[in-house]
């Protein structure tokens, strides 16, 4: 297995800029995987292809306002990108800016002052605010669009899920962003259970694997935290036949996390802490039964996830079909119901 096995071309043209209204007039292609059947709607057609007892599953993370701006003494500008709290004044970030060694403080305006106390892997820097930034975010923060997102969002919220409430996230859990509370309405009338589970996104999610063997790649440690309730709606739902449809990748990995650490006879139990699951072909899913994903980069972690569920060859056709017929990739763009 090579990492350019999950290569493709993707033109410029098919990177959603913008989120599209109302959030489930979206497309949806429909994959089965046993038989390679292909299947065109719309996202809102969803409730078509669940089942009375099926259990979704949910990310409800909240994006942070995590890109901030300031300043060095000399008036050089920096540019802050929050990756993860370590305790209630230190974070992890990257930094943009020269010169931020270990003892350099920065200021940002109408906030508080930052100090890099330690340098950490290339841009990134252990820093420690004078007080805690959270209160600030509404004044000195700003949403950290994925790096192929040219367009300005006129709406912070559409890079928010309906459902979100954690806030943790640098990158939104997007195959989340095309549900309404309408949709949901539907969807729950027809006898579908909804859980909801928490990761916290890194930026890793838009890293490249860049090692020839992607078994050599470091994936980041991700926060994420399964309840004692949404576990037992899991072990239920698995107990009386239904389906496990797991929305987004970060989902997933959630589910998949908390089984694998399981030690009781149930299929997951309760569980809070950091994840490195990194899912490649050959692994055998616990929990998943079904998945709810957008159209991933090529060579990322995320494309492998989606290539050990269905296939390699046959994510790669798909992939190729939904190119030729029009679909919007990415963060904004439209989703896949892989069966």
């Amino acid at each position: 297995m090579k990492t350019s096995d999950f290569d493709y071309h993707l033109p410029e043209s098919s990177i959603a800029q913008t989120p599209i209204e109302p959030r489930d007039s979206s497309r949806l292609l429909i994959l089965h995987r046993e038989s390679g059947e292909v299947e065109h709607r719309l996202f809102r057609d969803l409730t078509s292809f669940l089942q009375p007892g099926d259990l979704l599953v949910l990310n409800q993370t909240r994006v942070i306002p995590a890109r901030i701006f300031a300043r060095k003494d000399s008036g050089g500008k920096v540019e802050l990108l929050l990756l993860r709290r370590r305790d209630s004044l230190t974070w992890e970030a990257l930094v943009g800016g020269k010169g931020l060694r270990v003892g350099k403080s920065v200021e940002i305006e109408n906030g508080p002052s930052a100090e890099i106390v330690e340098v950490l892997e290339g841009s990134e820097r252990l820093i420690r605010f004078s007080e805690a930034i959270e209160p600030y975010f509404p004044h000195v923060g700003n949403v950290p669009l994925p790096p192929y997102v040219h367009e300005k969002l006129e709406d912070p919220e559409r890079y928010q899920t309906v459902y979100s409430k954690e806030p943790g996230s640098v990158a939104a859990p997007t195959a989340g962003l095309h549900f309404t509370p309408g949709l949901f309405v539907k969807i729950q009338e027809i006898g579908v259970k909804i859980a909801y589970v928490t990761l916290h996104v890194g930026l890793d999610t838009f890293a490249p694997v860049n090692e020839d063997n992607p078994e050599e790649h470091k994936i980041h440690s991700e926060w994420c935290e399964v309840t004692q309730e949404t576990a037992d709606l899991i072990n239920e739902t698995k107990r009386n036949g239904g389906r496990v449809i797991a929305v987004g990748t970060t989902s997933v990995r959630t589910l998949e996390s908390a089984a694998i650490e399981n030690r009781k006879s149930e299929i997951v139990n309760r569980y809070s802490g950091s994840t490195t699951l990194f899912i490649l072909p050959g692994y055998q899913f616990k929990v998943v039964d079904a998945m709810i994903t957008n159209f991933h980069l090529p060579k990322s972690t995320l494309i492998m996830l989606v290539s050990a569920f269905a296939g390699r060859e046959r994510i790669l056709h798909t992939y190729e079909l939904a190119i030729n017929e029009g679909y919007r990739f990415y963060s904004f763009g439209d989703a896949m119901l892989i069966l």
